[in-house]
């Protein structure tokens, strides 16, 4: 049996689909379009994850969408009528988007895939798909789930419950079984920091928590003005600070700006008095560093309410559900250091958040939910790495390189970890290319830059030199699951559940902090990446091998990319990515290619 999973029309479209419950192909859209986090209809991954399983459309048994576009288009209607005639702009753009495409997703799904019955096309509501592509990706049989995101039809936030069978003889479920409802939402509030801060919402949320470590939480009484927290986690936003409920324009209101002076011009020049060298030097400017450390003090002090919030849902779900395991989801569980708190302070044994947490996960929910619930099939799979989206063999990958005339060594995977390994000594950055993409946000190995953690000027060169974006950034550091915890203060301390994904912030141990500076936070802190030889080889040796030469078994890691774009996709995308920034040596497939010299 066949589903495809499908998600478009907010932001990170994609598509998955599984075979009689098991993932055979996911990815977003962004990778075949080009344009990053693009909300399109996912032509490129629908036609992708059909070809990987090497079947056509009419071999699909269903298409299940991540929503429900009546619900969503109901909550539109009252929403902007509720507040008109302010919203009549909002109000005007959402009716003419919606009665042109958005409202008619049945009758698209079905113009694209006409091969498969009319009656074969299901909707599952949004928070639904968000629960399902967690718990059911995870390894547990029951478990609390918390989704948290901008807004899905109504829901912003849910608290629940799953549980499923390997055997099938018990009933596959899950339960949310407490709520908070748009206007009200962790997710938009967040995004209206991020629009302050000067840059654009649902894409530049992480560039705020980027941002965080070198401020201070200076500003949390005037954040908390705009919300209120209750014990259980649940809140509610003051509406008079904010404009995304009637306005397309803007996400924050006068009064919020008000509150916390005037925002942020985007790309403006960011330095504060902790990221600069030294203020005796000729670019130093105390004005300038003032007003960015006021900057900064402001995206620490919402990202620490934002911490606090997500800890109270989590021990509420805890006391809820009773469960030892916690499943994550929605756009705000790809707030690592968020997840990291969870995972070290919250009262639960395991959590697991699947690597595409946010809409793009979508796809795999509703797919995953139709299988499992609306069908009745047990449970089949675990998401054990994320290696689900597009690859090209060495035959493609050769015929690439000798139609364009690009000079390259052929060689096996030994020669090819030696020359990596090498070229991490010399203090050169290397992209990395190899198998299938990775499905999410986050490179894991396979379309990768790394370079040598220990050297701390490495921060910079990557930034500036390689992928060209905001100094403030940081690198990640992947680490062998065996060391982990050598380096990381892990909440879990089985290597069954440490973190593969990149998607937890933890503590680095301080005796390391100056080992691994590079990878290393301000505050001491690492978004890791552990990894397990049997899901990787070549990623992990490369990694050992690193550590064999220097005692430090974790390289810097960061995707394959340039800013702006989204993640190397083709063999062609790599080179040219390659051929575009400051990259020392390219891996590609098991070809070589380097820099003239």
């Amino acid at each position: 049996m066949y589903i495809l999973g499908v998600s478009c029309f907010y932001h990170d479209a994609a598509a998955a689909l599984l075979k009689d419950g098991e993932l055979v192909a996911a990815s977003e859209e962004e990778r075949f379009s080009r344009k990053k986090h693009d909300s399109g209809f996912p032509h490129g991954a629908i036609a992708f994850c059909l070809r990987q399983a090497g079947i056509q459309p009419g071999d699909l048994d269903y298409v299940v969408f991540y929503e429900k576009p009546l619900l969503k288009f109901d909550r539109i209607l009252r929403s902007g009528l509720a507040t008109f005639p302010r919203s009549w702009l909002l109000f005007r753009e959402s009716l003419i988007t919606w009665m042109n495409e958005k409202l008619w997703i049945k009758a698209l799904l079905q113009e694209q895939l006409p091969d498969v019955p009319a009656d074969r096309f299901l909707f599952v509501e949004h928070h639904l798909s968000h629960a399902a592509s967690a718990f059911f990706a995870s390894p547990f049989e029951e478990a609390a789930i918390v989704t948290i995101d901008g807004v899905g039809e109504w829901t912003t936030t849910t608290v629940g419950k799953g549980v499923a069978t390997w055997d099938g003889r018990g009933e596959n479920r899950i339960d949310l079984l407490q709520e908070v409802r748009f206007p009200h939402s962790l997710g938009l509030l967040y995004s209206a920091f991020t629009a302050y801060l000067g840059f654009r919402v649902n894409n530049g949320e992480y560039k705020v928590m980027g941002m965080a470590p070198y401020g201070e939480p200076r500003y949390v009484d005037r954040v908390e003005k705009l919300i209120r927290v209750y014990d259980d986690g649940s809140f509610w936003l003051d509406l008079d600070y904010f404009e995304f409920q009637h306005s397309p324009l803007r996400t924050f209101s006068d009064r919020f700006i008000k509150l916390f002076g005037p925002p942020r011009v985007a790309e403006s020049e960011f330095y504060t008095y902790t990221t600069h060298p030294r203020r005796d030097h000729p670019a130093w400017n105390e004005e300038k560093a003032r007003v960015n450390q006021h900057y900064a003090d402001i995206a620490a002090s919402i990202q620490h309410v934002t911490e606090e919030v997500m800890l109270k849902l989590a021990r509420h779900a805890y006391e809820l559900t009773g469960s030892k395991n916690l499943c994550m989801a929605g756009g705000v569980a790809l707030n690592s250091v968020g997840n990291g708190r969870i995972q070290r302070e919250g009262p639960f044994e395991h959590v697991y958040i699947q690597p595409a947490a946010g809409d793009s996960g979508g796809a795999l929910g509703a797919a995953l939910y139709a299988y499992h619930v609306l069908l009745g099939r047990p449970r089949r799979f675990v998401m054990e790495h994320a290696y689900w989206g597009e690859g090209f063999d060495d035959t493609t990958i050769h015929r690439f390189l000798t139609e364009q005339g690009i000079p390259f060594e052929a060689a096996d995977d030994e020669h090819i970890v030696t020359a990596v390994v090498e070229s991490l000594l010399r203090g050169e950055v290397v992209g990395l290319y190899q198998g299938r993409s990775e499905w999410g946000p986050r490179a894991l190995g396979n379309r990768s830059i790394l370079a040598d953690p220990r050297r701390p000027e490495m921060k910079d060169i990557v930034n500036t030199k390689i992928k060209f974006r905001e100094p403030f950034r940081p690198f990640a550091p992947v680490v062998l699951e065996e060391a982990a915890q050598d380096y990381f203060v892990i909440g879990c301390p089985e290597q069954e559940f440490l973190p593969r994904f990149m998607l937890t912030v933890a503590p680095v141990h301080e005796d390391k902090q100056s080992v691994i500076p590079a990878t290393t936070h301000i505050g001491g802190t690492g978004r890791l990446q552990t990894i397990r030889r049997a899901y990787n080889p070549r990623y992990y040796d490369i990694v050992a091998t690193f550590g064999q030469a220097t005692g430090v078994p974790v390289v810097l890691n960061t995707s394959f990319n340039l800013r702006g774009e989204p993640m190397v996709n083709t063999p062609a995308d790599a080179f040219k990515t390659f051929s575009n920034s400051g990259l020392d040596l390219l891996v590609l497939g098991s070809f070589l290619v380097r820099k003239p010299r």
